[in-house]
This record gives structure tokens, sequence and C-alpha cells, in this order.
């Protein structure tokens, strides 16, 4: 592994762990050059993942895609980049496990607001807003109906 400081080619390992519950592989290491540290990670290389847009184009998943909606949607509340990171990794994990090379978006937009709602209902109602393309404040407030329904008959 070429050192990201110095560009020497050959790094040493000092440490491996697990990581993101075994999925991927966390090494430390150390350049015999310049002394300094760095940490990388090995995921398995996956197939391609292809994405089915609403208006039929077709595009890669992107997993920064993914945690920048969320980071938007959870802006200024009281969640943490690990919680958006972890709800990033269940939705891709959740997509992947229906062993097909391709998914539409609709499909990925409902994990994403179902785990949104458990986390946080602000980010929730900011994320649907979006991704529902609701258009005035009636599409809001039936949205929160509906939210709020599910949640006295204990659906969350």
């Amino acid at each position: 592994m070429r050192c990201p400081f110095c560009a020497f080619a050959d790094t040493r390992v000092v440490d491996t762990r697990a990581a993101d519950e075994g999925t991927t592989i966390k090494r430390r290491r150390e350049c015999p050059q310049c002394n300094r540290r760095f940490t990388t990670f090995e995921r398995v290389d996956e197939l391609p993942l292809v994405v089915i847009k609403k208006d039929g184009r077709r595009e890669i998943f992107n997993r920064t895609k993914l945690i920048r909606g969320l980071l938007t949607a959870c802006h200024k509340r009281p969640v943490t980049r690990e919680e958006i990171e972890r709800v990033a990794d269940e939705v891709e994990r959740e997509v992947r496990n229906r062993m097909e090379t391709e998914v539409p978006s609709h499909i990925i937009g409902e994990l994403v607001v179902d785990k949104l709602r458990r986390l946080d209902e602000v980010a929730y109602v900011r994320f649907a807003s979006v991704y529902r393309e609701f258009r005035d404040g009636r599409d809001f407030k039936a949205e929160l109906d509906r939210m709020f329904k599910d949640e006295k008959r204990g659906r969350a």
C-alpha cells in the first residue's frame, strides 16, 4: 500500500481488525520512510448496483449520495454521524440482499423513510417532503396525520 503522505510504495501493517459488523477489514499502517501512520479499509468488491430513477434513467448506486441526503435531512438534529452511517449501511445491505442487479429508486426511498421515521421524526418529515415531492402545506399535514395515526396504532 502506497503511503498517502510521502508516496513510499512499501508500508507495513501494524494492526488489523474487523469493522462494520465484519463486512470490512480495518488496517492500521505505518510508513518506514516518513514514519507516519494511516488507516485503510478493505471491503469485498461487489457487483455494481444499478438504481432505476423515476424517469427511467439508470445510474450506479452511490452510497455518498445516500449519506448526503441523510445529512441534509438530519441537519441541526440530534442525530450522530454514526447513526447516519448505520442507516446508510442498513439500506445498502437490504438493497443488496435483494440479490438483484437493478433496483427502483422508490425501494431505496421507502427504506430510508422507514429508518428515519424511527430515528428522528423531523428528519423523517424533511426527507419524505423531498422524496414524496410535497407540493404544499396540505401534503405536510397529511403526512403528519398519517404518522400520528400510525403511532396511535403502535406502529413507529
